[in-house]
């Protein structure tokens, strides 16, 4: 009986949780895995980070975003492709709150690449003469060519390129046979499967009360104004600009946490739904169901009290 129950344990004792953890793209990221195999995949996800970012990070000098911004044309790889396409395709849904070309923008606020050591609000006729050169529609996309039909029309992938990064890895992992993982890359998870206790993963949402939701193969991203802003006349200037307007928010927002089925889709859609507000939000997420997208926002009211707000089928 006791060489039966041994022989029955193995299967369980035998699959372990492995944990990488490391910097990459200006932030940290997490791998947790659960596998028989224990040996390391730290080169190989190593070597998925330097891939990328030497396609879309703008702190690459040769990287071939940095490439299409000093040319105005550049043969796209695999990663740039994928992340351009989706961002497109979100800046016509959104009808441009969300927009790569927003790089001009976010560099006069200070918040790009290079950022000055105090930060000024941009003259209106400087976001006026910036706002001529921004919009989606100035980008073409032929095979995997990409070239704009505008001088000084630049883009900055930033606001998505994490969360494609973590989609990355996720398939990275189910293609070594890995069904079970929960990656997070500066805070942009996605999840599959169960954890070590048999149990869906889960994440933490900070409000008035910490609110844990379970992961059932789901992506999560967070994006907020508590993080890189700067005060400048009693008004608070966060990261988050509006490409249509140039300007840098500064309403009642404090974030969003958005659910939805990749994390490419939630990182793309989180400052987009921040510059909805809460309302125009929620309705355009019943608007859209086949983005299976569900968002939670943390806000302040008209009395500056904190409140939150769910959309109807965000996790519980």
């Amino acid at each position: 009986m006791r060489l039966l129950l041994l022989f029955l344990f193995l299967p369980l004792t035998a699959f372990a949780q492995t944990v990488l953890e490391g910097k990459a793209q200006g932030t940290y990221y997490v791998i947790k895995y659960i596998a028989a195999d224990t040996s390391s995949l730290q080169p190989e996800i190593d070597s998925i980070f330097a891939s990328i970012d030497q396609s879309l990070s703008l702190y690459q000098p040769n990287s071939l975003i940095n490439q299409f911004n000093e040319k105005g044309h550049v043969q796209m790889d695999a990663h740039m492709q994928a992340v351009i396409t989706r961002s497109l395709e979100i800046s016509r849904m959104t009808a441009g709150a969300f927009d790569i070309t927003v790089k001009p923008l976010v560099d006069a606020w200070g918040f790009g690449v290079n950022r000055p050591v105090e930060r000024k609000i941009p003259s209106s006729d400087t976001l006026h003469t910036i706002l001529a050169y921004i919009g989606s529609k100035y980008l073409k996309v032929k095979g995997r060519e990409l070239f704009r039909t505008k001088s000084k029309v630049t883009i900055d992938c930033n606001g998505i390129a994490q969360g494609y990064t973590t989609d990355v890895i996720g398939r990275f992992l189910y293609s070594k046979g890995i069904t079970d993982y929960l990656v997070d890359v500066g805070g942009e998870l996605c999840a599959r499967g169960r954890n070590a206790h048999q149990q869906y993963w889960t994440v933490g949402i900070e409000g008035e009360d910490q609110r844990i939701i379970p992961l059932e193969n789901r992506a999560v991203t967070t994006s907020g104004n508590y993080r890189r802003f700067f005060d400048s006349g009693g008004k608070r200037f966060a990261h988050t600009i509006d490409p249509r307007s140039g300007e840098a928010i500064h309403n009642n927002i404090i974030s969003v946490t958005v659910v939805a089925k990749d994390a490419i889709t939630a990182d793309g859609f989180d400052n987009a739904l921040i510059l909805m507000g809460v309302t125009r939000a929620f309705d355009f997420i019943k608007r859209h169901p086949a983005l299976q997208l569900e968002a939670g926002f943390i806000y302040k009211d008209a009395e500056g009290n904190i409140q939150e707000a769910y959309s109807t089928g965000f996790p519980k």
